[in-house]
């Protein structure tokens, strides 16, 4: 499974699968920002309450729910071949204890402490594996709004030596946003060596 943003879209936006490798700035001081539409057609900054912290194990089921929602909005042609069970399990036990998770809380901006420990209020999730930027998907309610950038932003302060992911090919809104952040893609494939057998592209960064 290639489980990249997205584990490949932004919603899947990098990644791919869940799993293949394939597939100091505080970010809790720092909050999104969305356009809305003053009278007469202005746009003006609205500020999106969301804070971006490393996972816990509360966190896992929430954040394999935002996956599986990214993926079916962002991908539906591409046939998953996890279940819903398979990519929760895959989380609670791989994921979030072994991989460099961060989650982008919602509640927790909001102030409720209730909520953010049993993991409601997850709107997004990013993965490094290493240099890899593995997983970054978010809620399909969520999008536009500048979670992605930050998590983008956040990777690369991370890893500022460099990053890659993958992406399907069928993935274009994911293509502009990884170009748009500096991302060149360096190698096509036919889908072999990923679960969904889709063609996918794999994208670098470099400073």
């Amino acid at each position: 499974m290639r489980w990249s943003v997205e584990e490949r879209t932004i919603g899947a936006s990098a990644a791919r699968r869940p799993h293949r490798p394939r597939s100091r700035l505080d970010p809790a001081c720092h909050r999104s920002r969305s356009r809305r539409r003053a009278p007469g057609g202005a746009s003006v900054s609205r500020e999106v309450p969301v804070v971006l912290r490393r996972a816990t194990a509360a966190d896992a089921r929430a954040a394999a729910d935002v996956w599986l929602r990214s993926f079916a909005a962002a991908l539906p042609t591409v046939v998953r071949p996890r279940s819903d069970d398979e990519v929760r399990a895959y989380f609670r036990d791989v994921v979030v204890p072994s991989r460099e998770t961060w989650v982008a809380d919602a509640a927790e901006a909001d102030g409720d402490g209730d909520r953010n420990r049993d993991g409601d209020g997850i709107v997004g999730v990013m993965v490094l594996d290493g240099d890899v930027l593995s997983q970054l998907y978010l809620d399909p309610g969520r999008r536009g709004r500048g979670i992605g950038d930050r998590f983008v932003r956040l990777a690369k302060e991370r890893r500022p030596r460099g990053l890659s992911l993958w992406t399907f090919q069928v993935n274009r809104p994911a293509h502009r946003f990884y170009e748009r952040h500096g991302f060149v893609a360096v190698e096509w494939t036919d889908g072999r060596g990923n679960e969904e057998r889709e063609p996918d592209v794999r994208y670098v960064w470099r400073p």
